[in-house]
């Protein structure tokens, strides 16, 4: 497979692309390919070290006051990757509960949360409270269930989840968080660039401290997390995977620090992608899918048997789309799923020509001839 300005070619065939997170396009956008090759050609390849050694050069303290900006936080530190951070933030945090309190974190965690964050709450050793999707009364029950346990609270979240394209609560997280005396971590991966003012994502100050990524609508690797400047000063030093990896290499923190000279003035792309998956959810409700509580970019066609999900992926890549067939454990049983995840190079066209390859829903879990007739 080969990715271009034109698209997806796979053996030979151009395909018009429904699940790459890329989506404002900037991957291919000609400043970030042309800072990349820049700051490659004028500070070379690699940072050499890590930041705790030698690894931490002028760019990536300028990098990170402009990403302060634009988060409008009091400070921002660069990770490797979305994974990379979560894995080793909240471990981070553990530590700092332990020091404090001399008890081991509380972990309140949405069921539906990334498995990054779930792998972070592992490798911290903490045992989580899990509240069901979204249901805060159920995370009120936690919180209360655990008040007297000792240890420092943290509510952890996507404010975008990636599979099904659902919002969280934000204010009513920030408001049990306040109550309880709870720390608020977002993980912002499928906001930032695309959704709230300017791009800036949806947490807002909201959230204690926020993971963003810049390997989707930024359009190039890496990530970064804002919060206050005493809790960034302790992940550098605390967080395992900054402390531990290599810093990121000159051409990523071009193709970043030119993604955020473009991404505030790309309201008519963010608006663009807003109808399109508004549209694409409406054509589905009234075709019997649905769409479930999607709100964003990321449009899911829930299926069920995982036989199914597969036949139809296989046939609108024949009919020129690729859409990837999702499938447990990645998302519950019997939720296998098309995730749409939907783009500003997308025309109108291109959806209504989608739209007419899909067969008249809904689908039924107990049919076992459906997967055929697809």
């Amino acid at each position: 497979m080969q990715r271009s300005r034109e698209g997806l070619a796979l053996q030979g065939r151009m395909l018009v692309d429904l699940s790459s997170n890329d989506y404002l396009g900037l991957s291919q956008h000609p400043l970030l390919r042309e800072r990349a090759a820049s700051w490659a050609a004028r500070f070379g390849t690699g940072a050499g070290a890590s930041r705790l050694v030698t690894g931490t050069l002028e760019l990536h303290l300028a990098l990170e006051e402009k990403l302060a900006r634009f988060k409008n936080c009091e400070a921002a530190l660069l990770f490797a990757t979305g994974w990379q951070a979560n894995a080793s933030v909240l471990p981070a945090l553990d530590q700092l509960s332990r020091l404090q309190t001399g008890h081991e974190a509380r972990m309140f965690c949405d069921r539906l949360n990334h498995a990054s964050l779930h792998h972070g709450c592992a490798a911290a050793g903490v045992h989580q409270k899990r509240f069901r999707h979204n249901d805060l009364g159920h995370l009120r029950q936690l919180l209360e269930q655990h008040a007297s346990h000792g240890g420092l609270s943290f509510i952890v979240t996507e404010s975008v989840f990636s599979m099904d394209g659902d919002r969280a609560d934000l204010a009513g997280l920030r408001a049990l968080a306040d109550e309880f005396g709870a720390f608020l971590y977002v993980d912002e991966a499928h906001a930032t660039g695309i959704l709230g003012p300017g791009g800036t994502g949806l947490a807002g100050a909201l959230a204690d401290l926020a993971v963003h990524t810049a390997s989707k609508a930024l359009g190039g690797m890496g990530a970064f997390v804002c919060g206050s400047s005493a809790l960034c000063a302790w992940l550098f030093n605390q967080a395992s995977g900054l402390v531990y990896s290599t810093a990121l290499p000159p051409t990523v923190l071009g193709a970043m620090d030119a993604a955020l000279e473009l991404v505030p003035h790309m309201e008519r792309e963010r608006q663009h992608v807003a109808r399109l998956a508004a549209d694409l959810r409406r054509v589905l409700e009234q075709r019997g899918f649905g769409a479930g509580p999607s709100t964003t970019q990321i449009v899911p066609l829930i299926i069920g048997e995982n036989a199914t999900a597969l036949a139809l992926a296989g046939k609108l890549e024949k009919a020129g789309f690729l859409a990837m067939p999702i499938r447990p454990p990645t998302v519950p049983h019997g939720t296998a799923r098309l995730r749409f995840s939907l783009h500003a190079g997308l025309q109108e066209e291109q959806l209504e020509a989608l739209v007419s390859c899909l067969p008249s829903g809904p689908f039924g879990r107990q049919d076992p001839g459906l997967a055929k007739r697809v």
